[in-house]
């Protein structure tokens, strides 16, 4: 448990002294916040957005690096198995991604007098389990793409073109019919219905369920593919 909480400790400090980890998951949401004029409706989306950068954008490129630098292969020689250092990078960005969805939802309240999140143990679920969907499908991208480069590379394609379709960057209602029906099936929109309906002050099961669902499926699929080197 030592070990893990070290390990989870430096990875939160690599990530936090990376720059564009901190402007996209921390100044880029409270600069769309600042241009939407404090709309309280748009940060439940913002919440989705701030996860999905973390666990699509960066993780990808982190976890392919490790394995280029062969830091996971030596770690298997060693009592402390390459799969906590996975495990610290995941609750890393989880943390990250709080951090900054604590700034964002606090800045929204007390500078632009937003109303408060109505079920806070529901959003605390839902994005508990968005986070962690995100980070899953960072490991399968990783696992896929063998090289820092590449796994950064697709990693920010899938994520970019998810966050405007999802419904996290900008409202669906505002894309057209043919861009809605493409988000229909993005893995990033439950999340962002479930932290939505939560913000609002209502529970909605079935996107959680989603959420879980992949989050195994995406587990399964990594473990599958992943090479520690």
């Amino acid at each position: 448990m030592k070990a893990f909480t070290a390990l989870t400790a430096t990875e939160l400090r690599l990530l936090l002294r990376d720059p564009a980890s901190l402007f996209f998951m921390i100044a880029f949401p409270l600069m769309l916040l600042v241009l939407k004029r404090g709309d309280g409706d748009a940060v439940p989306g913002y919440l989705a957005m701030i996860v999905a950068i973390g666990g699509m954008g960066a993780l990808p490129g982190i976890v392919a690096s490790y394995r280029e630098r062969k830091v996971l292969k030596r770690l298997a020689t060693t009592p402390i198995s390459p799969v906590l250092l996975l495990g610290a990078q995941l609750v890393a960005q989880v943390a990250a991604g709080l951090a900054g969805s604590v700034l964002l939802v606090a800045t929204a309240i007390a500078a632009f007098g937003a109303q408060a999140p109505g079920n806070v143990p529901v959003l605390a679920a839902a994005f508990l389990l968005c986070s962690v969907m995100a980070c899953s499908l960072g490991f399968v991208i990783a696992a896929v793409v063998r090289n820092t480069r590449g796994a950064s590379l697709i990693g920010m394609l899938v994520m970019f073109p998810m966050i405007f379709l999802s419904g996290a960057a900008v409202p669906r209602k505002a894309l057209p019919d043919a861009l809605r029906r493409i988000g229909d099936f993005l893995p990033l929109t439950p999340g962002v219905d479930a932290l939505r309906v939560a913000w609002s002050g209502t529970a909605a099961v079935f996107p959680l369920l989603i959420l879980a669902g992949i989050i195994v499926v995406a587990t399964a699929v990594a473990a599958t593919l992943f090479r520690w080197e």
